[in-house]
């Protein structure tokens, strides 16, 4: 594997680790410039979204902080931008609204089970 995609594993890793759900990884490498890979995951509410985000930089900060990070004021969607991989947190009912896999639909998505985390 290359190292965006061990940094997407692990990135994976971590939002699993604080329950979130419907994690997928989506290969862009071949479709933009903008960002090798996203993490997109979700949890049913504002607090867990935050939750979530704030575990990955947590546990992040010691290796590789994020370039940038931007949220909603009711955190119903937080972007980790670590320039080669790009975490959306989403609450459930927002994921569902922009559906960011339908957009990428041309992306290889790879599907991460809870018992990976």
């Amino acid at each position: 594997m290359n190292h965006s995609h061990d940094l997407a594993r692990q990135l994976a890793s971590l939002a699993s680790e604080k329950k979130a759900e419907n994690i997928c990884i989506l290969d862009l490498r071949s479709l933009s410039s903008l960002t090798d890979y996203f993490v997109i995951c979700s949890a049913p509410t504002d607090i867990q979204v935050k939750a979530i985000s704030n575990h990955i930089r947590d546990e992040m900060s010691a290796t590789q902080k994020p370039w940038n990070v931007e949220g909603t004021e009711y955190n119903s969607w937080i972007l980790i931008d670590f320039v080669d991989v790009i975490v959306h947190v989403f609450q459930t009912e927002i994921r569902d609204f922009y559906n960011l896999e339908g957009l990428w639909a041309d992306a290889k998505t790879e599907t991460i089970s809870a018992d990976e985390g």
